[in-house]
């Protein structure tokens, strides 16, 4: 009975719309937001990182539990990975590692509130936290390309596909070979050219274009410059690179041309954290596949593209889903 009533309640809305409005198109509009209003909900998203104790799991919950919190996922790792020396020598100690998803659309108190309570459990325990409130904005990515397109063009799609939760703030390379790609998705494309004698100067002007736009992570996507030390300090985990899992057996240029000669048996691809380090970053999502003495350079280049390109796209959107805690030189990253 309560079903009928609640449709015969829906149908009176519907009605009342459809006479006010002139048009089937405003009409169809008010009935899209309605649904959409029913359904909204509000999530956010909480990553731990410290010793593990006895008591953690049951602290969050509880905390967001009482403010009217609903946790819709939850997943940890306890691993003994942290190295701590002491009077007695070298042990190790475990670490606990945490996600959690929770609907906040029925919160009791203000977000406020919420977050010093976090940081209250935080420091009692001796755990680190970050916590993304979901709806407030989308995180804006920034694209370095230089003359390669098969990771543009597949950032580009996945995330006009809905795949990647982020805007595309702009295109950034040292060529003009790759505009016609970004202006067939609009993205506004920055081109800054790159000598010895001019690469700071140009970062420089880079930095001041990047934080303009408030942009959140910067993807190398096949850029064949090496940032400097001080551009990767300034942006500590928010640059992501990919690059062939060659390294470092094969460094330099033509790769694939010393892997066929050598007849290796694997080709894959890293998807890493930059860091001041060359391609010595966190590591976020590798991948490979097998090849053997029947392919040749071109199906090497084909088969390693085709790795790069997914590898990629999979470390951002982990990065995007914020299911990736790095921990000293690992990260620790979540299945979604």
């Amino acid at each position: 009975m309560a079903t009928i009533f609640g449709a015969q309640r829906f149908i009176i809305q519907l009605r009342h719309i459809t006479k006010a409005s002139s048009s089937g198109l405003l009409c169809r509009r008010q009935f899209a937001g309605l649904a959409n209003e029913a359904n909204a909900t509000k999530e956010a998203r909480l990553l731990l990182a410290g010793p593990d104790a006895s008591g953690i799991v049951a602290s969050f919950s509880h905390l967001l539990f009482s403010r009217g919190c609903g946790i819709v996922d939850c997943t940890s790792e306890s691993s003994e990975i942290d190295a701590k020396v002491d009077k007695r020598g070298q042990h190790s100690r475990r670490m606990f590692f945490q996600r959690i998803l929770f609907d906040y659309s029925n919160v009791s108190v203000e977000r406020d509130v919420i977050e010093v309570e976090i940081n209250d459990l935080c420091v009692r325990f001796g755990m680190e936290s970050q916590l993304s409130w979901g709806g407030d904005k989308r995180r804006r990515i920034a694209i370095f390309v230089s003359k390669y397109d098969h990771c543009l063009w597949e950032l580009l799609l996945r995330q006009r596909a809905g795949e990647l939760d982020c805007e595309i703030a702009m295109v950034i390379s040292s060529h003009e070979k790759l505009r016609h790609v970004a202006d067939t998705f609009d993205i506004p494309y920055h081109v800054f050219p790159i000598t010895k004698d001019n690469k700071l100067e140009q970062e420089e002007k880079q930095i001041s274009l990047i934080e303009q736009h408030n942009v959140d992570l910067l993807v190398l996507a096949r850029y064949m410059q090496i940032l400097s030390p001080s551009f990767c300090s300034r942006f500590q985990n928010q640059i992501i690179n990919i690059h062939h899992s060659f390294l470092p057996a094969f460094r330099g240029g033509s790769p694939y041309h010393k892997a066929h000669e050598r007849g290796v048996k694997l080709v894959g691809a890293t998807a890493h954290y930059a860091t001041t380090e060359l391609d010595e970053g966190p590591i976020i999502e590798q991948d490979i596949m097998r090849v053997s003495h029947r392919d040749d350079v071109k199906d090497l280049v084909r088969k390693g593209r085709t790795l790069e390109k997914t590898c990629l796209t999979n470390a951002v959107k982990a990065h995007l889903d914020d299911r990736i805690i790095t921990h000293r030189s690992k990260c620790i990253v979540f299945a979604e």
